[in-house]
């Protein structure tokens, strides 16, 4: 997906060490991106991963998608209680994906293969041309477009 991950943690490279090689003794999987430690709350009080009046040092489980231009693009922050879901994260990173290659938007419960938003009008001149573009309009301001079977005929 032309991605990298990132790991950081509040805790000591010592705790890094066990805690991968706990994961690999006991589930059998390789953690196979870096993990940053951030004792000092560095990169994590400047991402706001340190709740107030929760913990000095129980860090909030967050995760950042930023892009290609260091831009922050999506966060999104789980309780120490809940785990995290990784179809959420890699249909989120998908979704970011298309919309930046489309210059389209994604509905709520995107999947890849769904159709797409398709930017509304600027003027009333494009307003009218979108009703004959052979998208799925629900309104002048408001079109869906399957990617996948446009993209086919090219």
């Amino acid at each position: 997906m032309n991605t990298a991950l990132i790991g950081l943690s509040i805790d000591s490279v010592y705790s890094h060490i066990g805690w991968v090689r706990s994961i690999e003794e006991l589930f059998g999987v390789k953690v196979p991106f870096p993990i940053i430690d951030d004792l000092g709350f560095k990169v994590a009080n400047k991402y706001g991963m340190i709740q107030s009046g929760v913990s000095d040092t129980s860090a909030v489980r967050a995760v950042f998608i930023i892009d290609p231009e260091q831009i922050i693009r999506a966060i999104v922050y789980y309780p120490p209680q809940v785990g995290r879901n990784t179809n959420e994260l890699l249909r989120l990173i998908k979704a970011l994906q298309t919309a930046d290659k489309y210059n389209v938007a994604t509905p709520a419960n995107w999947r890849s293969g769904d159709p797409v938003i398709v930017p509304p009008p600027k003027t009333t001149k494009e307003a009218e041309q979108r009703l004959k573009q052979g998208y799925d309009c629900k309104d002048w301001y408001l079109c869906y477009r399957d990617l996948y079977k446009r993209d086919r005929r090219k």
